[in-house]
């Protein structure tokens, strides 16, 4: 049995695989998390977990605790890797390694998923990022930009005007043209978020020569899929995915 693990900046979720099918995913925000909690939410009563194989982008204090939550399960972790290719995908970075370890397991698991189909990979998390990646599986690059979330609380923390606006009054309705600060804030983010979407799906055509599919992931995906033009699928556990197809790849996992 695998457990397989995903930790953002400040979500984490987590499913066991038994090299076929991948078991019920569970998440939970893990900021106050220690090993101690680790191992108790993700090892748990039930059946023996041999291995874990995490994608993590937390830092080195997230993953000492998560090894050590391993350790006490007498389990193997070993964490995914970034090479130039890996498990059908080729990735475009000039120097591989810089490419977000999540951004990597997503791409494989959306390949994988849409075989033989182009597909622009945007995860929203705190950041947003979206990867393209051409029927073959060779990464064609990517963007990064705050999330709706990051871009709101940016602007309350930042701009003294705005916070003071945004303060009590009327909600102000929905959609672009609001009519209250706080909702103006709101909805301009979220579209912001949207149109960058769909204006990488058009510069991904021009470049392609034919339309990707949008593959959503994410805490924040309903928030943008409500304002997207283009045609798209929400996979919430698509680094799972990808981490389940890197499970059965040992050149690209080392151990921690």
């Amino acid at each position: 049995m695998i457990l397989l693990v995903d930790i953002g900046n400040t979500r984490i979720k987590w499913a066991r695989f038994d090299g076929r099918r991948l078991g019920r995913s569970r998440a939970a925000v893990h900021s106050r998390w220690r090993a101690g909690e680790y191992y108790h939410r993700l090892f748990g009563p039930g059946a023996r977990i041999e291995e874990v194989v995490v994608s993590s982008v937390a830092g080195a204090r997230v993953n000492a605790a998560l090894a050590a939550a391993a350790r006490r399960a007498q389990a193997r972790l070993l964490r995914v890797r970034v090479g130039r290719r890996g498990a059908g995908v080729t990735v475009g970075y000039l120097e591989p390694w810089r490419l977000g370890v999540d951004r990597f397991v997503a791409a494989v698991g959306a390949h994988h998923l849409f075989k033989g189909v182009p597909v622009m990979v945007v995860g929203a998390g705190t950041a947003m990022t979206l990867d393209l990646l051409d029927a073959r599986g060779r990464h064609r690059g990517g963007a990064i930009v705050p999330s709706p979330s990051l871009m709101i609380d940016t602007l309350f923390a930042r701009t003294h005007g705005i916070r003071r606006r945004s303060q009590g009054g009327r909600a102000g309705g929905a959609g672009l043209f609001a009519r209250s600060t706080r909702a103006a804030v709101i909805e301009g983010a979220r579209y912001a978020a949207a149109a960058l979407v769909d204006r990488a799906v058009e510069e991904a055509r021009v470049l392609l020569r034919r339309r990707p599919l949008v593959v959503l992931t994410g805490g924040e995906a309903p928030v943008v899929r409500g304002l997207l033009r283009s045609h798209c699928l929400t996979v919430p556990d698509l680094v799972l995915k990808g981490l389940a197809q890197l499970s059965q790849s040992r050149a690209l996992k080392v151990r921690r």
